[in-house]
């Protein structure tokens, strides 16, 4: 049996014992940690304190219940590790921006802004497989040229997309050919199940197309200020990198989200869906 790191341990602590009074001291016991190295654990590789990850963690399962039990804001509360009410409410508001009542009310898991449970390979893909300070860089318009699709989060239909791309632009992508994968966040719909579904567009650049096959579509990437993240291996871990972006970088940073799209840049070859040396460019566009 694997032995799990001090990181996981610690989550794994955290998780059972989510809804109790517990704190940093709890969890680096746990972890076999001393408190200072757990704060610098937890800070370096999830970029936020122990406390606020716990506390969002009590929010996010504490929003599920908003939405898909019919217990009453108080008893959700003092379920959720809060004294009060009103300290639940003023939490909340911090981190949905509406009240409980207002929350349930809408009826929407907005899991994007929430912090769901962290597991072991998150944690491994997290620490080495992204980059955790983002290059900041500015870039000027780009026009694409290729395919639109939708897909969600719950059935993930990117490879098909990226297949049917390839079949009919059927170069192999080098620094002069990167690949663009732009999520079309107005396009983006909730489901009653809470599941979300988006507009996908992939292509590359015009300048580096000698033809436009019939197909094609035209799509503009907006020009402006970008926070860059490297991902590094599977695609299958992409979501958890937008996890850590959204759910964590996201909270710590001074930076402000952009209304513009992200985007992705694939800028060398793609062998396979699951090449551990894959390497996509993560744009994410900030004010």
């Amino acid at each position: 049996m694997k032995e799990l790191s001090p990181l996981e341990k610690a989550i794994e602590y955290i998780e059972d014992h989510l809804h109790e009074d517990i704190g940093l001291s709890d969890v680096s016991k746990a972890a076999g940690y001393s408190y200072y190295h757990m704060t610098r654990l937890f800070s370096c590789v999830l970029g936020e304190s122990v406390g606020k990850y716990m506390n969002r963690r009590r929010l996010y399962e504490a929003s599920k219940k908003l939405i898909y039990t019919n217990d009453r804001i108080i008893d959700v509360a003092l379920e959720s590790g809060f004294e009060t009410p009103e300290a639940f409410s003023r939490a909340f508001k911090l981190m949905f921006h509406c009240s409980p009542t207002s929350y349930r009310k809408v009826g929407l898991d907005q899991v994007t802004l929430a912090k769901r449970k962290i597991l072991p390979d998150d944690v491994c893909h997290i620490a080495n497989n992204i980059s955790h300070t983002p290059k900041i860089c500015w870039i000027d318009e780009i026009r694409i040229m290729g395919i639109r699709g939708t897909t969600m989060l719950s059935d993930n239909k990117i490879p098909q997309l990226w297949a049917q791309f390839l079949s009919i632009y059927d170069k192999s992508f080098t620094p002069k050919r990167a690949g663009y994968e732009i999520c079309e966040t107005l396009q983006t719909t909730y489901t009653k199940d809470g599941d979300v579904s988006f507009s996908v567009m992939i292509g590359v650049s015009e300048e580096n197309l000698y033809h436009v096959p019939e197909m094609f579509i035209e799509k503009k990437i907006a020009g402006g200020k970008y926070a860059v993240f490297t991902h590094q291996g599977t695609f299958a871990n992409l979501f958890q990198s937008y996890q850590y972006i959204y759910g964590t970088w996201l909270a710590s940073t001074k930076e402000e989200l952009d209304d513009r799209e992200d985007f992705q840049v694939y800028e060398h070859e793609v062998i396979a869906f699951g090449d551990p040396k894959n390497i996509v460019k993560i744009f994410i566009p900030i004010k």
